[in-house]
């Protein structure tokens, strides 16, 4: 590739510059590749220095997280005895996945001591690596036993002031413009509240507070979708249905136009047709036929439809005005070859 740069017919300024464009791209990625190959070789050769020392860390580190695992299954003791099973899914084999993994992380450091003395380093600093790891993944599972105990509880203090806040937004809502959105929200919220359970039943604190405050923010986006209504009314069924009469018009149109001129028309012009033609396509699909009568009852999908019509006859327009360009090019053109 780079001797062809160097050839006597080089090519166009853009093939040399993209011929160039794409050595510097094969050069740094070549320099990526060995940077990264030398971090990693320095990486295991400092490992191999520092094996015993980090061998000794393992263990170390092992005997520590061991240490919280009883501290971990009292946790889930206390847990379950205020949330549900299902609630305690996540965690609950936490102790006893910590415990396999430190299991897993002493007896492979055994093993990367076995490989030393035989003069196996590579082998024995895949083990050693393997070994770290476990330790690290060990006193993670652990972390997330006490990482939802406090999750739990912060749920749970939150859920109760969440519920009389539903309540209110509930009796609020019932006063406010409705529509299917809304009524949809409101049934949703209802049913969230009417899922909780009775005092003193283990249950799934999380869960509840997580969907509670999807069903306010729902219900909030339904009355936020119904007072912009109000302020921006939508069209009656009549102005769509007159907004897809002109759409389909200049489409029918831009057709006549190209159909009545073979040859003339560029490929800019009939792309802009097939495009505008896809979108009168989907809107067919939308509607639920592209022939079937328009019969608009919903109001939340009358601007949709509005929208999709009005590109269709946008790229229509585009498609005849560049046809028209084309035309009386190819006019021009005919009038000057004529023989005078």
């Amino acid at each position: 590739m780079n001797r062809a740069n160097r050839d006597v017919v080089r090519g166009t300024p853009d093939e040399v510059r993209a011929r160039d464009a794409r050595i510097i791209e094969l050069c740094t990625s070549a320099v990526s590749a060995l940077d990264e190959q030398s971090s990693t070789l320095a990486r295991r050769l400092a490992l191999a220095r520092r094996a015993p020392e980090v061998i000794a860390g393992v263990r170390a580190d092992a005997a520590r997280i061991r240490s919280r695992i009883p501290q971990a299954r009292d946790i889930l003791e206390q847990l379950a005895a205020r949330y549900s099973g299902e609630a305690l899914a996540e965690v609950a084999a936490n102790p006893a996945e910590a415990e396999q993994l430190l299991d897993f992380a002493e007896h492979t450091a055994r093993v990367a001591e076995r490989r030393r003395a035989a003069g196996q380093r590579e082998q024995a600093n895949l083990a050693l690596e393997a070994s770290t790891e476990a330790v690290r993944r060990a006193a993670a599972v652990l972390d997330a036993v006490e990482t939802y105990e406090v999750e739990a509880l912060h749920a749970e203090s939150k859920l109760a002031a969440l519920v009389d806040e539903s309540r209110r937004g509930l009796a609020a809502a019932l006063k406010e413009p409705q529509s299917r959105g809304v009524a949809n929200a409101i049934a949703e919220l209802r049913a969230a509240l009417a899922d909780l359970p009775e005092v003193g039943v283990n249950t799934d604190p999380i869960a509840r507070l997580d969907r509670l405050r999807a069903a306010n923010e729902a219900l909030d986006a339904a009355i936020a979708a119904v007072r912009e209504r109000a302020t921006h009314p939508v069209p009656p069924p009549e102005h769509v249905r007159h907004v897809i009469y002109d759409a389909d018009k200049q489409l029918d149109l831009v057709r006549d136009t190209v159909a009545g001129h073979p040859g003339w028309v560029g490929p800019e012009a009939l792309a802009q047709l097939a495009q505008s033609e896809r979108v009168r396509i989907d809107l067919g699909h939308y509607l639920g036929s592209s022939t079937a009568p328009i019969t608009l009852t919903d109001e939340d999908h009358r601007a949709h439809v509005i929208a999709m019509a009005q590109h269709v006859a946008y790229l229509a327009s585009e498609a005849l005005h560049l046809a028209r360009r084309d035309i009386r090019a190819g006019r021009l053109q005919d009038a000057g070859q004529r023989p005078s």
